[in-house]
């Protein structure tokens, strides 16, 4: 089997039986399938490569690179409902290789790695601190620290919360203000608590309703209250 033109191996959720040399494959045990048929590596001619697990993107790149024969190893995952990337098998002398190559240079990888990740981190402080001032900007009733946290916790790197969306990273007012809609509902009403009881997430947000207007009507200064 080929996906694009990758040759695709699957590590199986249960046991099998090769269709041409009747040998028991047992969960875990690589198979590929030819024609609707699950195949063994020794029969599908794939014996003599050795696997790589994901996990080193260079390391896996490079043995790719020096590879005549290669294969993408997956396997189905029952909760997200896909199949998903395990690792790759190789030719020995190219993870060999890969090895060697990727020893000579981990330094010089690393060294870029720590660069790459202090400046995420550089990044991530100055959203916070715009995004603290445009939610002060648009609450100014808001205490400080409480923008802060707010707009700590919504720009975190990786949650897909609303101030990692394009229009909270534009710090767009209707974004932000979900935000700090979201904020008060668990830290100045008792939605968490209604939640831990059974509510309903609507029936909740309904039932607090009034208190998110009120803290809202306060921060910004008597504006119009925004719905919740």
């Amino acid at each position: 089997m080929n996906s694009g033109n990758d040759l695709v191996v699957f590590s199986i959720l249960r046991d099998s039986r090769c269709a041409e040399c009747s040998e028991e494959l047992m969960r875990g045990n690589f198979l590929v399938m030819e024609s609707g048929r699950p195949v063994c590596l020794g029969c599908a001619d794939l014996d003599h490569l050795v696997y790589l697990e994901r996990g080193d993107a260079a390391l896996s790149r490079r043995a790719r690179k020096y590879s005549g024969l290669s294969a993408v190893v997956v396997r189905f995952s029952r909760s997200r409902g896909r199949y998903e990337r395990q690792g790759i098998l190789v030719e020995e002398a190219a993870l060999q290789c890969a090895e060697k190559e990727c020893r000579v240079d981990a330094d010089a990888r690393a060294a870029r790695r720590v660069r790459g990740v202090e400046r995420r981190c550089a990044q991530d402080r100055d959203l916070v601190a715009h995004m603290t001032d445009a939610i002060r900007g648009f609450f100014p009733g808001c205490p400080p620290a409480e923008a802060l946290a707010i707009a700590a916790h919504t720009a975190l790197r990786g949650s897909g919360r609303v101030g990692r969306t394009a229009a909270g990273r534009a710090l767009d007012e209707g974004a932000l203000t979900a935000a700090v809609i979201a904020a008060i509902r668990h830290r100045h009403t008792r939605y968490d608590e209604l939640m831990m009881t059974g509510y309903d997430r609507i029936d909740a947000r309904h039932a607090v309703h009034d208190a998110v207007e009120g803290v809202l009507d306060r921060w910004r200064g008597g504006a119009t209250p925004v719905k919740s």
